[in-house]
C-alpha cells in the first residue's frame, strides 16, 4: 500500500479467521465473504481509480 498509493496501513488483530480490508470504512474485501484469502496484488487492484 505504501509503494502503490503511498499510505500507511494498520492491521487489527481480530478472531475467528476474519479477514476484512477496510478503507475510510468502507469494506473492499472480505474473506469471510468470499472464502478466501485475496491474491497477491488484488487488493490494490480494487483499490485503483476504475
Amino acid at each position: 500500500m505504501k509503494e502503490a498509493f503511498g499510505v500507511d496501513t494498520e492491521v487489527v488483530r481480530g478472531s475467528g479467521g476474519v479477514f476484512d480490508v477496510v478503507v475510510d470504512g468502507k469494506k473492499v474485501f472480505s474473506k469471510h465473504e468470499l472464502g478466501r484469502f485475496p491474491e497477491p496484488g488484488e487488493v490494490v487492484k480494487l483499490l485503483q481509480p476504475k
